[in-house]
């Protein structure tokens, strides 16, 4: 039987709305995985000292891996794409805010509570970020957030953080044309 799978995914750099839609591709294309269901794509104003506006969004998957290696093909996603993360072992509890080409994060592997030394599930601090519990609130109201004993819907209700989420402009979310290249003779 198919794990039911949360993806949160985010980008802030450059062609923002191409990343992610390439990081969706990317995730269609894993072994034994297919996305579900995807929420509406947020515009997401930073937090802190970063400059320049995220698309953040969440998708369903079903897959038959297993959470340590989805999160691994997930982290290749990201390399192949672009991100450079901190060398090292498990980054900190709360880890400096940096741009990010793409950003994705495993948020709810089933109901398993995880906690190994690369994984946490449900993601330690989803229910602190309304860019993440808006587009899971599109997904699935009721679910429990497990540790908590709380529905995503009440959790995003109860969130008193004053960042600003809107849906994403749908023309931002249009595959651009590729620019062709006038050759003169």
């Amino acid at each position: 039987m198919p794990h039911r799978v949360f993806i949160g995914i985010g980008s802030n750099l450059g062609d923002r709305a191409g990343y992610y839609r390439e990081a969706i591709e990317r995730i269609a294309r894993l072994p034994e995985t297919r996305i579900v269901r995807q929420s509406s794509i947020y515009e997401t104003e930073p937090v802190g000292d970063l400059k320049g506006a995220f698309l953040n969004g969440v998708i369903e998957v079903e897959t038959e891996l297993s959470a340590d290696a989805l999160m691994r093909r997930l982290l290749l996603i990201e390399r192949q794409m672009g991100r450079k993360r901190p060398a090292g072992r498990k980054p900190a509890k709360r880890p400096r805010m940096r741009p990010r080409v793409i950003d994705l994060d495993l948020l709810f592997f089933d109901k398993e509570m995880i906690e190994t030394r690369s994984l946490t599930t449900p993601h330690p601090r989803l229910h602190e970020r309304r860019f993440v519990l808006a587009p899971m609130a599109e997904l699935a109201p009721a679910l429990i957030h497990p540790r908590l004993n709380v529905s995503i819907s009440d959790l995003l209700a109860e969130l008193k953080s004053p960042q600003r989420v809107t849906l994403a402009r749908a023309d931002l979310l249009r595959p651009q044309p590729r620019k062709r290249e006038v050759v003169s003779r």
